[in-house]
């Protein structure tokens, strides 16, 4: 794949023709897929793909095309300069970009993560076996992901990571369910065993009548996966410059000092212990972290080309959108084995879903407890949980009300495969939090 970016960029440069600017960006995969059903194999087959982005720069006007590569040269080639030339011909009629930045001095970079990936047969073995007797359902991919950039001025950046990820769920009936997920960079038989017998025990309480509690406020445990979707959330105009400095953040009480949460709270933008590359699309290189919250305040904002040059700041290489692709938040004191005591009687939360802001000035997050949450009393688990509406602010959950982070933390990749595997990854804790409001 590598050497297919390069020969592209070399050829996409050779086309250019007085001042123009290239900026070629790549993504590519070469994924196995197995989607299972009834605990069997269902639909494997893999993907090998690869895209490059052309940005052709004139001056202060600019235009881009995405090009899908055969890996044929003679073909690609081709492609690559019908491209070019449709983009010189619409440059012509496209007004200047105020915004448009660009790197503008090489910093050529090659990151190629370890591949300890496991051999797909002997990770779709564990899987079978560990599924025996139950109704497992789910899809596994395992592969490398691979990201470039290029331009004219000769910088040549590569990268490449190589991981799995099961996300999967064992179904009991109806609307009950335990969903659950393992996945990383190398496979490990213990863990994942201890990761599907930890589901299967809270399948078995599945089983047991359902309790409805009314609605007010109680104490609560939030699993890692269901602290993703609250940082997903979050990551949704809350970290990024354009939104604070439009003021329309839903931190914006934080970045104008009018708010803080618990100084055990720090969340950052961990690019180097991520899954995602090191470089933007427009060759600016990213810095391994950004620390976004630092001890309960806001501290720095992700910032992308586009932001940085409207409001004359420096750019911190954050994609357009201006999201975390590599979340990670602290983790706290809290041992896997004192949850329930902690808990004493409250709420255990496996998942969350449909959340979105009711009140985004405010940070007030609305959305649904999902899959297998739990009634807890006096420390044991005593019945499921029927589905309850929460409507809650982030100041409260992670400022006066958070009791505690557990001390793991879940390392969480992005299942998406819309157009391609992911490069978005988060590494939570757990927390546990006093007084948390249901509202239906």
């Amino acid at each position: 794949m590598q050497n297919l970016f390069i020969s592209i960029a070399d050829h996409a440069v050779s086309l250019l023709k007085g001042d123009e600017v290239i900026n070629l960006s790549f993504e590519g995969e070469d994924s196995d897929f197995v989607r299972f059903n009834h605990n069997g194999i269902r639909q494997p087959g893999s993907v090998r793909s690869c895209d490059v982005g052309i940005d052709l720069i004139r001056g202060q006007t600019h235009a881009q095309i995405q090009v899908a590569l055969t890996g044929i040269a003679e073909a690609d080639q081709a492609r690559v300069k019908a491209s070019i030339e449709e983009l010189r011909a619409r440059l012509d009629h496209i007004p200047e970009d105020p915004h448009l930045l660009y790197a503008t001095n090489v910093n050529s970079t090659e990151r190629k993560g370890e591949d300890q990936l496991p051999d797909r047969d002997q990770a779709i073995g564990a899987i079978l076996r560990g599924g025996a007797g139950k109704d497992l359902v789910g899809i596994y991919a395992q592969g490398p992901i691979y990201r470039g950039f290029a331009n004219n001025l000769g910088q040549r950046n590569w990268f490449e990571s190589r991981s799995f990820n099961f996300d999967y769920s064992l179904y009991l009936r109806d609307d009950k369910a335990v969903k659950s997920a393992y996945a990383g960079f190398k496979w490990d038989d213990a863990e994942f065993n201890r990761k599907l017998a930890e589901a299967g025990d809270q399948l078995e309480l599945l089983n047991q009548e359902a309790k409805t509690i009314p609605r007010g406020k109680y104490r609560a445990y939030f699993s890692p996966a269901a602290i993703n979707e609250i940082a997903g959330t979050l990551s949704w105009m809350g970290f990024g410059l354009k939104n604070h400095r439009s003021k329309i953040s839903s931190l914006i009480k934080m970045t104008e000092g009018d708010e803080t949460v618990n100084p055990a709270v720090t969340m950052s933008e961990n690019t180097a212990e991520g899954i995602a590359p090191n470089f933007d699309g427009k060759g600016f290189i990213k810095p391994d972290k950004v620390v976004m919250i630092d001890g309960g305040k806001f501290r720095d904002a992700l910032v992308s080309p586009r932001t940085a040059k409207e409001y004359g700041e420096e750019t911190n290489a954050a994609e357009g959108e201006e999201w975390p692709l590599s979340f990670d938040m602290a983790g706290g004191d809290l041992r896997q084995d004192e949850i329930l005591q902690k808990l004493g009687t409250g709420a255990y939360i496996n998942n969350l879903h449909y959340l979105n802001y009711s009140d985004r000035a405010a940070c007030r997050i609305t959305g649904m407890t999902r899959f297998a949450t739990f009634w807890v009393e006096n420390g044991r688990i005593v019945a499921p949980l029927n589905v309850m509406r929460f409507d809650e602010s982030f100041y409260r959950m992670f400022g006066e009300n958070l009791i505690a982070l557990t001390k793991d933390r879940e390392m969480i990749l992005s299942n998406m495969t819309y157009g391609g595997r992911q490069v978005s990854s988060a590494r939570l804790p757990g927390a546990l939090v006093e007084a948390f409001a249901f509202t239906l």
